[in-house]
């Protein structure tokens, strides 16, 4: 399959506006299929979930559908999707939960690799019940957090370990397989941040372990919403406090009120873009589900993606070691194509500044990544971050390197 990214690039309307667009870490911009879907879905017949009139099939079917789309880019099981206003919220929901079980003496272990929505919301639980919380370090030298680090922080009191699956401030992807191994085997929980991963890698929850597993779908195409997947044998295990007319039932009794059914359809439409990128256009009109399945195309189109990405920042990175004074701080092995940078001599928010007035958003700052970026030596301030994305192009690039080399110049 090829990778037609003017193809790709011509779906979406906001890029017509002339921007190189490298904050995709922050939220990417989105295809014309899910604002399609999204209005479709909202400005046609429309009312609570049922299955006597037009309006309660599409309320239902949106919710159906998103589970099921879902389940298929995550690898899991549909009735294991919960919707979430964000993953920040997901996390303080979950940590609630699982802290109710939680005593003085038992352990929570946290690294300092993470976003802070999944390093606080578990700190601030353990600290109510007298827990005690871990911290493990990662190599600042290398950027790399090692397995072996995590498992020393582990104990027969380990309730619970939050890692991410890859690090929205210089990319690193732990071996999160090996994590979940270890941390199974002291019998305590894995909650995974896959935010910044299922932009880049796709994610198979059973292969990695994790317990919970939450991700943000307007970081890969869709709209602003967050998303947990979890086995529903481990969900039936929570009772969160609900209303006492509202379902018991698992995924629903998380989902607190009426569901944003837009959303949810524009979720859909997301993975269904994700799935058709490397292909053609009506490259499987006709053929069955058995002959193309959303998750076999997934499978192609991330391979793809991940080509079409490796070539982007090589490029990028060759470019930068020609400037003076760079310093990138992306280094892992495994890494995902974001990079953080920062100049000798020069603020990093004046180096986004004056990209800016080329057109070329490359912002800086922490990007709540806070204990990372204190890792890192580089305080709160972090540096500038360059995020590729499905739409990143050459002519981006050049125009990202031709920019920095002005304002160092």
């Amino acid at each position: 399959m090829d990778y037609d990214v003017a193809r790709i690039r011509s779906a979406f309307p906001s890029l017509e506006s002339g921007w190189a667009q490298f904050d995709g870490p922050g939220g990417t911009q989105t295809p014309r299929a899910v604002g399609e879907a999204v209005a479709s879905v909202l400005t046609g017949p429309l009312s609570n979930r049922g299955t006597l009139g037009e309006s309660e099939q599409r309320a239902e079917e949106a919710v159906q559908g998103f589970r099921l789309a879902m389940a298929d880019l995550v690898g899991g099981d549909p009735r294991g999707i919960v919707h979430g206003r964000s993953a920040t919220q997901l996390a303080y929901d979950v940590s609630r939960l699982l802290s109710r079980g939680w005593a003085h003496g038992d352990e929570v272990v946290v690294t300092r690799l993470d976003h802070d929505s999944n390093v606080r919301p578990w700190v601030q639980a353990a600290e109510r019940v007298g827990a005690a919380v871990r911290w493990v370090d990662f190599d600042p030298a290398t950027g790399e957090l090692a397995t072996e680090a995590v498992e020393a922080a582990l104990s027969d009191r380990t309730r619970l370990v939050a890692v991410t699956a890859a690090s929205n401030l210089i990319g690193t992807m732990p071996d999160v397989a090996a994590i979940a191994a270890s941390v199974h085997a002291v019998g305590a929980l894995l909650y995974v941040d896959g935010v910044h991963f299922t932009a880049h890698e796709l994610p198979d929850v059973g292969a990695l372990g994790a317990d919970f597993f939450t991700c943000s779908p307007y970081k890969f195409l869709g709209p602003h919403c967050g998303v947990l997947a979890a086995d529903p044998g481990l969900l039936e295990t929570l009772m969160p406090d609900k209303l006492l007319p509202a379902t018991n039932a698992v995924p629903e009794r998380f989902e607190y009120g009426t569901l944003p059914y837009e959303l949810l359809a524009g979720v859909t439409a997301a993975v269904d873009v994700l799935a058709g990128l490397a292909e053609s256009p009506g490259e499987h009109a006709g053929e069955s589900d058995a002959q193309a399945t959303r998750r076999a195309r997934l499978t192609a189109s991330y391979a793809a993606l991940h080509e079409h990405e490796e070539r982007l920042r090589a490029r990028i990175e060759a470019g930068l070691a020609e400037l003076p004074g760079a310093t990138l701080w992306s280094r892992a092995t495994r890494r995902t194509p974001t990079l953080l940078v920062t100049f000798a001599g020069h603020e990093a928010s004046e180096v986004t500044r004056r990209l800016a007035e080329r057109k070329v958003l490359a912002p800086s700052g922490n990007f709540y990544a806070l204990e990372a970026s204190r890792r890192l030596g580089l305080g709160d301030l972090g540096g500038l971050r360059v995020g590729l994305a499905p739409y990143t192009d050459a002519e981006d690039v050049d125009r990202l390197l031709d920019g920095l080399a002005a304002a160092l110049g």
